[in-house]
């Protein structure tokens, strides 16, 4: 199996090294228009292989056929957005980077899934999708896995017990507007709803959407080990057709009333992609919530839907 990383910042390399040491797949292709970093990287992730005795082949290039018959291409490349930016600034530049490494998937990895982290993510999903002109399932968001990543820390550090076993789900945009659901998120058996007060579980929510701007008051960047591990987790649920269920940004088309936006909902996923889209049973906030994130996406898809038809 193999899996082209296009961009080799802290995310594209810190997930190029989680591919090695679990051995996910047999070789990893570094795509940078740097190539110089991508280069250093490779050599870097090289030496770690044969430390590990990994079976996981590293190669690095800045010529995007390099990624002829991928399995799977993640993107992370993009700019980060700037104080001087606005939000359309910002989708205008990212769409047009990933326009030009979107034609080239779709010549040299045709068959592949598209797997997106760039921000904004919602919209680089939807920007993917409408570039690609893929079948929906194959192309996937990873913002929710990241954010129930997020979920379950917060609610682990309120356990007294740290051996139970957690699970969190976050569906929504991935970002001001996720929606943290407490009646779906577990400690064993009982729900989060259940188990705390609801002023713990008001922090319990605030410590889930807060959690990557801890992390960027901290290092004065955006996280990477996370967000690497949440597309790690991804990848190997698809080569290795897995059927598990995640929180995925997707293309809806009348799930939970919502149609034409890319949003973080769960899904199953293994060889093919998104296998199901499941529909979580929502009590009425719930939803309202939802479908008010997606409303302020379909705002943002009349911008983004200026620039897609500006690069065709």
């Amino acid at each position: 199996m193999k899996v082209s990383i296009i961009g080799a910042g802290n995310v594209g390399a810190s997930t190029c090294y989680l591919l090695v040491a679990k051995e996910i797949c047999e070789s990893v292709i570094l795509i940078d228009i740097n190539h110089s970093i991508a280069q250093g990287k490779a050599i870097d992730l090289q030496q770690a292989s044969v430390a590990l005795v990994s079976k996981t082949r590293v190669k690095t290039s800045n010529d995007y056929k390099d990624m002829e018959n991928s399995d799977v291409v993640v993107i992370t490349a993009g700019v980060p957005r700037r104080e001087d930016m606005s939000r359309e600034d910002l989708l205008g530049i990212n769409i047009k980077i990933m326009n030009e490494i979107v034609i080239n998937v779709k010549k040299f990895a045709p068959n592949a899934i598209i797997i997106t982290v760039s921000n904004p993510l919602d919209m680089m999903n939807y920007a993917a999708l409408k570039l690609s002109g893929f079948d929906k399932r194959k192309v996937i968001g990873m913002g929710g896995i990241l954010d129930g990543a997020r979920m379950a820390h917060a609610i682990i550090k309120r356990l007294k017990d740290k051996s139970e076993l957690v699970s969190a789900c976050v569906i929504g945009a991935h970002g001001e507007r996720m929606l943290p659901l407490l009646s779906h998120s577990f400690v064993g058996k009982k729900s989060v709803a259940e188990l705390f007060d609801k002023e713990t579980c008001k922090e319990i929510v605030n410590d889930t959407k807060s959690g990557g701007a801890r992390i960027i008051k901290f290092l004065q960047t955006s996280a990477y080990y996370a967000p690497a591990a949440a597309i790690g987790i991804l990848i190997e649920a698809i080569l290795k057709d897995k059927k598990e269920m995640l929180a995925c940004s997707v293309y809806l088309e009348g799930e939970y009333g919502i149609s034409g936006v890319s949003i973080g909902v769960p899904v199953i996923i293994g060889k093919g992609g998104i296998e199901e889209l499941k529909e979580l049973p929502l009590d009425e906030c719930e939803l309202k919530t939802l479908q008010e994130a997606a409303a302020d996406l379909k705002e943002q898809v009349i911008v983004a839907d200026k620039f897609l038809k500006e690069n065709r």
